[in-house]
C-alpha cells in the first residue's frame, strides 16, 4: 500500500510542477539542506575511510581501489566540492593532507579515464579553487605517469597502465574512455605549458572521431591497436556517453575549431538513429552504428546525462523532452535504475550507485530556462534521494530500486558529482558561471584560466 501511495503523491507532485511554472521552491532552505546532507555523507567518510579511497556506509569501513596502496580517491574527488559549498576550513585541510601524503610513485596499475576524470580532475579542479601549486604538481607528475597510455599503433589510449613502471595493457576500449581526456589533459597543457597532454589527449579524441561509421556513427568498444571495432552497437550510455559530452565541451573550454566541427557531425547523425519517439515522448535508444537499425529500446541513468549535453549544444526543444522522460524514469520507484525499457515500461537493472547524470541534466536545464519546474524536480529527486539512500553516516547506493535494499558502498562521485550538483540547482545561479567555466565529466569546475 505504501508503494501505491507513493507514486500517486509522486506523479501528483509532478504534474503539479508543471502545471504551475510560477510556484517559487525555497532555494536558500534546499541549498542549506544539501549542504548539511554533504557534510554528513564527508564527515562519515572522514571518520570510518579517512586516508583512503572510498568509505562502505554499512560496514562502516573503507575500500581501496589498489590495495594496500590509496590514491585517496574521495578526498581529492570531493576537494572542489568542498570549496564551492563553502566548507573552507575543512577543504584547506583537505588540501593540505593530500599535498602531504599523495604519491603517484606506486606499482600499481590504474585504469586511465577513472584516474583522469577523478583524480587529474580533482587535483586541477583543486589547484584552481585555491591557488596551491603544490596541486598543479601533483596533477602534472600524474600525468606524466599516464603519457604511456598513448603509445598505441593508432594513438587511442590502452585502458591501464602502471604508474611506477609505465607498462600499458587493455587494447579492447571504447568511445568513452578514450575520447574523454581532452578537458583534463587540454587544461593541464594549458596550465603547465606543456604541449604534449594536450596533443596526446586530442589525436585520441579525433582518431576516435575518425573511425566514425559511414552514417556517423561510433560503435561500443574499438581496438585502440587496430582501428577496429569489435563491438557496433551505438547510443549515449556507458561506454561512449562523455565521448559526445567532451566534443561539445573541449570546443567551449578551448575554443578548438576541430571539437566544434566534429561535434556538428555527431550530433546529427546521432539525433537520427538513436533519438525514438515513443507516444508522444523522446528517449534515445541502441542502433547499429553501421546500418541505423533499431537495436535495444533502453535508457538508463547514464543516458540522462544528455538532456544536458543538447541543453548545452542549444537544443533546449529536445533538451527539456528527454529530461521529461527521465524523471518519468525516476518517479518509477523513486529512484532511477541503471537501466529501463521504455517500450514496456519496465526496470531492466534496477542498481542505483548514487548516480549524478539526471541531477546534472536538471540543473543545466534550470540554468538555461530559469523555469521553476526544474527547481521542483530537484527537490523531489532530493526528497527521494535522501529517503532511501541515506544512512546514519554517510549515503549508500541501492542494490535494486525495486526493493530499495542498500549496498555498502558510496562512490566518490556521490561527493564529487550528486551532492554537488544537487546543491548547484539551489545555489545563487551567479555561483557557476558556464560562460568561463566547463565541468568534466566527474563534476570538476575546470575555468578558463589561460
Amino acid at each position: 500500500m505504501k508503494t501505491i501511495v507513493r507514486i500517486v503523491v509522486v506523479t501528483i507532485f509532478a504534474v503539479a510542477s508543471q502545471a504551475q511554472p510560477g510556484a517559487k521552491i525555497d532555494r536558500a532552505k534546499m541549498a542549506a539542506e544539501v549542504k548539511a546532507e554533504f557534510l554528513h555523507a564527508w564527515n562519515g567518510y572522514k571518520k570510518y575511510a579517512w586516508g583512503h579511497d572510498d568509505l562502505k556506509p554499512i560496514s562502516k569501513s573503507y575500500r581501496d581501489w589498489h590495495p594496500p596502496e590509496t590514491v585517496l580517491m574521495t578526498a581529492v574527488d570531493s576537494l572542489d566540492s568542498l570549496y564551492l559549498l563553502g566548507f573552507k576550513k575543512e577543504a584547506d585541510a583537505t588540501r593540505k593532507y593530500i599535498t602531504a601524503n599523495l604519491s603517484f610513485d606506486k606499482d600499481i596499475d590504474v585504469q586511465n579515464f577513472e584516474i583522469t576524470i577523478r583524480v587529474l580532475g580533482g587535483l586541477i579542479s583543486g589547484y584552481q579553487a585555491s591557488g596551491d601549486k603544490k596541486l598543479l604538481a601533483l596533477a602534472d607528475d600524474l600525468g606524466r605517469r599516464l603519457l604511456p597510455v598513448f603509445d598505441s599503433p593508432t594513438g587511442m589510449p590502452y585502458r591501464y597502465v602502471n604508474l611506477k613502471t609505465g607498462k600499458t595493457r587493455g587494447e579492447i576500449s571504447n568511445p568513452a574512455e578514450t575520447g574523454t581526456l581532452l578537458i583534463e589533459f587540454g587544461a593541464l597543457s594549458k596550465l603547465t605549458e606543456k604541449t604534449v597532454y594536450y596533443e596526446k589527449a586530442k589525436r585520441a579524441l579525433v582518431e576516435t572521431f575518425n573511425r566514425r561509421s559511414k552514417i556517423g556513427l561510433v560503435g561500443q568498444n574499438i581496438n585502440v591497436e587496430t582501428g577496429e571495432w569489435t563491438n557496433t552497437d551505438s547510443h549515449v550510455s556507458g561506454a561512449i556517453d562523455s565521448y559526445y559530452e567532451y566534443l561539445l565541451k573541449c570546443a567551449i573550454l578551448f575554443a578548438d575549431a576541430d571539437c566544434r566541427k566534429m561535434w556538428e557531425e555527431s550530433i546529427g547523425p546521432v539525433n537520427k538513429y538513436l533519438a525514438d519517439e515513443v507516444n508522444g515522448e523522446l528517449w534515445y535508444g541502441h542502433a547499429d552504428m553501421n546500418t541505423g537499425k533499431r537495436g535495444a529500446r533502453t535508457f538508463g541513468a547514464l543516458d540522462a546525462f544528455f538532456p544536458a549535453v543538447l541543453a548545452l549544444g542549444g537544443d533546449l526543444d529536445r533538451a527539456k523532452r528527454l529530461q521529461d522522460s527521465a524523471f518519468k524514469m525516476w518517479n518509477k520507484h523513486g529512484i532511477e535504475p541503471e537501466e529501463f525499457d521504455y517500450i514496456k515500461g519496465e526496470v531492466t537493472d534496477g542498481g542505483y550507485p548514487l548516480r549524478p547524470e539526471i541531477i546534472e541534466s536538471t540543473y543545466y536545464l534550470l540554468k538555461y530556462t530559469d523555469d521553476e519546474k526544474y527547481a521542483a524536480m530537484g527537490m523531489t529527486m532530493f526528497d527521494d534521494f535522501r529517503k532511501y539512500c541515506r544512512t546514519d553516516v554517510a549515503y549508500a547506493g541501492i542494490k535494486d530500486v525495486r526493493t530499495m535494499e542498500k549496498t555498502d558502498y558510496m562512490h566518490s562521485f556521490a561527493l564529487a558529482e550528486t551532492l554537488k550538483y544537487f546543491y548547484l540547482i539551489f545555489a545563487p545561479p551567479q555561483t557557476i558561471d558556464l560562460k568561463t567555466t566547463v565541468f568534466n565529466t566527474e563534476a570538476h569546475p575546470i575555468r578558463k584560466q589561460w
